[in-house]
């Protein structure tokens, strides 16, 4: 299972790999061999050596400096013994010819340079933006007391750490609360909105006592950075999230904001659990002028069974017809529905689906109880 924070996603590849000095030089010296003897096959008035200014060219996209310097200086004097040898009709023309050698030569290796420095400043903001999600996304597997949620990130925008969808697993004193959701909007400009949820939801675990007490801090967050937004010029987004809390018991205590029903697997035959909806985080007002109150609902999830949370990146995933992806048909099609399998087998079922690259950012999150995880906290 991979999610922000584990191996092969948290930690940045370094600047990409040049050729070994052994594979550039025997690269340069066949290329020098080859050309030298179409040289010399074809006569004083062909001057196919000068196609060698190419090497330190390619080296400049692909190898060290060193190694573009060391070209560039070999394919210059190259082409000096080569004017000597067969030299071009006056003189004028012969300094021309090695002084544009030099001066492509010459820009080359700078180009080098620039791309060197340009991969190590895309390093250390890869390194800043790693440390960046770990503080913002947990790591998967998160395990706790009562619970472990696992699962598959995977942001729309390319190259990207987070997006717009959102988790978080908190061990309290009152027991075990987790959080999905999705903020309008994809990709990276949600992730302001994200971030404020986040945080309330990693304060208002620990502090309130009752589920929907956590919910009306997530709503209270929402509506503040909704008016922080609007006196900065930003848009306003809402939020759709639902809060689940565990304890040693077999019930799920759920406050729904919105958000897409968890789909329970126990046995044979996979389902949505029935949840009222309720409005998403920053939409409370619509429910009259007092807000909404948010209800807890509960439900149960055995030992032995698997809740799937997922974002709508999973069933808003069209096909080439624009069929949304039929995620109650394939829960119970799919081969693989073991808990380590089960994140990696929607996945690859979703890409399979849309035949292309991710139109929104992709959340499949699997929740398990700990088996004999101990007596309810009274939560």
């Amino acid at each position: 299972m991979t999610g922000p924070g584990t191996s092969t996603d948290s930690v940045p590849a370094g600047p990409g790999r040049p050729p070994g000095n052994r594979t550039v030089a025997v690269a340069v010296l066949a290329a020098t061999v080859v050309l030298v003897a179409a040289q010399v096959a074809s006569g004083s008035s062909a001057r196919l050596v000068l196609l060698l200014v190419f090497v330190p060219a390619l080296l400049a996209g692909l190898g060290t400096l060193a190694q573009t310097v060391a070209a560039a200086v070999w394919v210059t004097g190259v082409i000096v013994v080569s004017s000597l040898v067969f030299p071009p009709p006056s003189v004028a023309g012969r300094t021309l010819t090695l002084v544009g050698v030099v001066l492509a030569e010459a820009i080359g290796v700078l180009l080098c340079a620039r791309r060197l420095r340009r991969d190590r400043e895309l390093f250390r903001m890869r390194q800043t933006a790693v440390a960046l999600q770990r503080q913002i996304l947990r790591p998967l597997p998160a395990p706790t007391r009562h619970a472990t949620l696992d699962g598959r990130y995977r942001p729309v925008e390319e190259d990207a750490l987070v997006g717009g969808d959102l988790y978080d697993i908190a061990d309290t004193p009152y027991g075990t609360r987790v959080l999905v959701g999705d903020v309008q909007g994809k990709g990276l400009p949600a992730i302001g909105t994200g971030f404020a949820v986040l945080s309330a939801f990693r304060e208002a675990a620990f502090r309130e006592t009752a589920l929907t007490g956590v919910a009306l801090a997530l709503e209270n967050a929402v509506t503040r950075h909704n008016t922080y937004a609007a006196q900065s010029g930003e848009d306003e987004r809402f939020v759709t999230a639902t809060v689940f809390g565990l304890d040693g018991g077999s019930t799920v205590q759920a406050v729904n904001c919105g958000h897409l029903a968890p789909y329970l697997l126990d046995g044979a035959n996979p389902g949505a659990v029935p949840l009222d909806a309720g409005v998403p985080l920053g939409l409370a007002e619509l429910a009259g002028p007092t807000g909404e109150v948010r209800a807890v609902q509960r439900f149960e999830l055995p030992d032995d069974a698997t809740l799937l949370l997922v974002t709508d990146g999973v069933t808003e995933a069209a096909d080439a017809s624009g069929g949304f992806y039929p995620i109650d048909r394939r829960l119970r099609e799919l081969p693989h529905r073991s808990p380590d399998a089960l994140a990696p087998a929607v996945e690859e079922d979703v890409r399979r689906h849309s035949h292309g690259p991710l139109r929104d950012d992709l959340t499949i999150l699997t929740l398990r109880r700990t088996p004999g995880s101990g007596q309810p906290d009274g939560t």
